[in-house]
């Protein structure tokens, strides 16, 4: 059995920064201590880095099967593990989408194949597969996916009864893209007769508006408190609707929770100022607001009204995001920049470290009930990540690795840099460099 030693590391996990040796031996955690000595042991000096759980994302969109030329699950895990994401949850809308029990099973295939971090996949919910979603495996999926706002083909959820159904019978946790639809698109006829198709990207929050998603948002938990259910609100992405959640000051009790809320680093990062200069590049839905509720979500991270940090990652080719307004696709490429991104609000004094890892780590285990991952415990999987807060490093085509080749933060001046990424106790990334040898795992729940 092969033996990581990282020794002299100082090691961010439950609310504590200590300097601590880890010893992994296999897949897991052996040993945690202030000294640790082992012969056998291959040793990485950490001496003035800091030793992490892998972030788990919650929600990314890697376009497998359907959208090769977007991403696949090698190419897009491929940036991940270099941004310190260890673990995601992958999203539904694909092609075909995953709505059967067959389509959850031909992805995690593909991923056991591909993926170099490990892996889970929700299964959507459609207007019709109510009895396929109340048949799911709530130890081997890790939610079902509502949208509750505009999306592509089948999967927008409109049918009152069927949501209804949905909250009523769901045997894990739903998870909501919270935008009322009729709204958006009564915006959209407003702003094409005053610009025609040439709406300027920065209508783009007063199109996807406030409102809209305060509706949405209102209505998921509602549902959620008449039927009981375990709701996790993703993507918030204004002040107004904050109100509809409280502080969960202890992480650890999101397990017993019934309503969660997520917030993601691009909504956190840039505001409706940004599209002057990037344009289409940051054009998501929800959208990116402005100033006021960027800095609501900020103090709503540090406050712990906002449970989680993803990314939503959601690739498109450059010559797609060309298009005028209504011709662009909304999403962006995040995954290898999620990590760092965060951590620029640590050099800025606005997270603690320790806050960072609650919500990028250790809440999303807890909220997900996910076996043995997200904290550096013994006996857990070794997910980890070596990070360097004094060596940054600038972001450039040379050194993206989203299939589409892009990101939003190209020319912007990182002050941390990933060092090194383990997943299940496998130096996946290290210094730019990768070891495919070995594959990531699927996730699993105690549910």
């Amino acid at each position: 059995m092969k033996k990581i030693l990282i020794k002299n590391a100082q090691v961010v996990n439950e609310n504590q920064i200590l300097a601590q040796d880890v010893l992994i031996e296999g897949e897991r955690i052996a040993k945690v201590a202030s000294n640790i000595n082992v012969p056998d042991a291959e040793v990485i000096d950490a001496t003035g880095l800091h030793l992490l759980p892998g972030m788990i994302d919650d929600q990314v969109h890697f376009r497998e099967p359907g959208f090769p030329t977007k991403g696949t699950i090698a190419t897009e895990s491929r940036a991940a593990v270099a941004g310190g994401i260890t673990s995601y949850m992958e999203m539904p809308n694909v092609k075909p989408a995953t709505v059967t029990h067959e389509a959850i099973d031909d992805k995690l295939d593909r991923a056991s194949k591909s993926s170099l971090a490990n892996f889970s996949f929700y299964m959507g919910a459609t207007n019709d597969n109510l009895e396929v979603i109340k048949t799911l495996d709530p130890t081997k999926v890790c939610g079902i996916k509502v949208f509750m706002g505009a999306s592509t083909g089948n999967m927008l959820v409109d049918n009152q009864e069927t949501l209804a159904n949905i909250f009523k019978e769901a045997p894990t946790l739903i998870v909501t893209h919270c935008e009322d639809t009729p709204m958006i698109l009564d915006n959209e006829q407003a702003y094409r007769e005053k610009y025609g198709d040439d709406v300027p990207m920065v209508c783009h929050p007063e199109i996807r508006s406030a409102d809209a998603c305060y509706k949405s948002s209102t209505m998921a938990v509602e549902l959620a408190r008449k039927y009981n259910s375990r709701l996790h609100v993703l993507h918030l992405t204004t002040e107004k609707e904050l109100s509809l959640f409280k502080k969960k000051p202890d992480y650890k009790s999101l397990a017993d929770e019934n309503i969660s809320v997520e917030v993601c680093v691009h909504h956190l990062f840039f505001n409706s100022d940004d599209y002057e200069k990037l344009g289409s590049q940051i054009k998501c839905n929800p959208a990116v607001k402005f100033p006021s509720d960027q800095q609501a979500l900020i103090n709503a991270v540090n406050d712990d009204v906002i449970d989680v940090i993803a990314t939503d990652h959601a690739p498109h080719t450059w010559d797609e995001k060309q298009g005028n307004y209504f011709a662009a696709p909304a999403g962006v490429p995040l995954v290898q920049h999620a990590l760092l991104s965060t951590l620029e609000f640590y050099h800025k004094g606005v997270f603690s470290l320790e806050k960072i890892v609650q919500k990028t780590s250790h809440a999303v285990a807890e909220r997900y009930t996910v076996v043995e991952r997200g904290y550096i415990r013994e006996g857990y999987f070794a997910d980890l990540v070596l990070v360097d807060l004094k060596q940054g490093f600038t972001c450039s085509d040379e050194n993206i690795y989203y299939q589409c080749g892009w990101s939003p933060f190209n020319g912007y001046h990182f002050h941390s840099t990933v060092k090194t990424t383990f997943v299940n106790g496998h130096a996946v990334y290290q210094d730019g460099k990768f070891d495919d040898s070995q594959k990531g795992q699927p996730m699993t729940f105690v549910r």
